[in-house]
Order: C-alpha cells, then structure tokens, then sequence
C-alpha cells in the first residue's frame, strides 16, 4: 500500500509541474541537403504569446529591438552548421559551426550575422556581440506575410540556381531571407 501511495503523491507532483514548462521555448533542428551539403540549423522557438498568458506580444521593434543584435530564436545560440562550405554572395563561409543573429532594422537594411563563437548562450542582456568573432554580416531581404507566424520559424528551402538554398526567418508578420550556394 506505501508503495501505491508513494506512486500517487509522485504522479500529482509531476502533473503540477507541468504548468510551469508552459513558458520553455521549444527547440527544433531544421535540416537540408543542398547538392552533396548537408545544411542545419538548430534553434530555441519562442512563442508571440507571453508565457503563461493569452497576452500577444508585439515582437518586431519592441521584444526584438529595431537595429540591435538579437540571439535569433530562445535560449542557447542558434547555430549553423555546414559539412561543405556555403556562400552568401561574395561572402565565403567554410565548412564548420557557426552561430547566426539577427540584427533587424525598421527603415535600413536588416543583417544576418555569421559568428565564429559557439556554444554559448544568446547574446549579452544589452543586445551587444563581440563583433571581431563575426565572419560577416550579409544582408537579408524583408518582407511581409500574412496571416501572422505565432511561433518563430526557421527554414531552408531550395534557392534559385542548382546547389543554392535560401535561410527563411518568420515571425509574427515579417519574413527574412537571404540565399547561399555551395562553394566548390
């Protein structure tokens, strides 16, 4: 019988803690094969919805700052990783880990940034980097989308030319996207 009751006691305690994950961004890994490269990206989803609440954030120049570094996506860096270089225009990235941030501007030319350091955890609380790790920053297009992207989504589609892709970023009613190719 003290083993039944020991049995219930944990099945409740493990039932109230649920409400508390409700806040955890989950994480997800998008993966494709460009030509003979294998192209991934692994991210935190955070959500528009304030934890906890039925409260819609507004996400693009207010939780996400207009023109300052953001950790692009939740908890631990989003990270990129390439078996075979890639590269954005002129701009070479050899094969390898990197982590990518968003730096997203309301009136300018929004950048997707390539960052040598990995491993860590976004970026700084001031939504500053050690921009001398950067690789580069390469421009992004912008664009509208409607009906609105309540979770933030990473994708990577098929470019335009043979062995090309394209990096998607949605949320809320904006999508970012910048092309790469395979580099021989």
């Amino acid at each position: 019988m003290k083993m039944k009751h020991a049995f219930i006691v944990m099945a409740l305690g493990a039932v109230t803690a649920l409400p508390s994950l409700a806040g955890v961004s989950p994480h997800e890994t998008v993966s494709v094969k460009i030509g003979d490269n294998n192209v991934k990206i692994t991210y935190g989803r955070p959500f528009s919805k304030k934890p906890g609440t039925d409260t819609v954030r507004k996400i693009w120049g207010d939780l996400v700052p207009w023109d300052k570094a953001w950790r692009l996506g939740a908890d631990q860096s989003t990270t990129l990783v390439c078996d075979k270089g890639i590269s954005f225009g002129s701009v070479a990235v050899p094969a390898g880990t990197y982590r990518l941030y968003l730096v997203p501007s309301e009136k300018g030319t929004s950048k997707l940034a390539i960052n040598k350091t990995t491993g860590i955890w976004g970026i700084q609380k001031d939504a500053t980097v050690d921009e001398k790790n950067d690789l580069a920053r390469v421009d992004v297009k912008k664009a509208a989308v409607d009906p609105q992207v309540d979770q933030l989504t990473l994708s990577i589609t098929p470019g335009s030319a043979p062995n090309s892709g394209v990096i998607n970023i949605v949320w809320e009613k904006t999508k970012y996207s910048v092309e790469f190719t395979n580099t021989p």
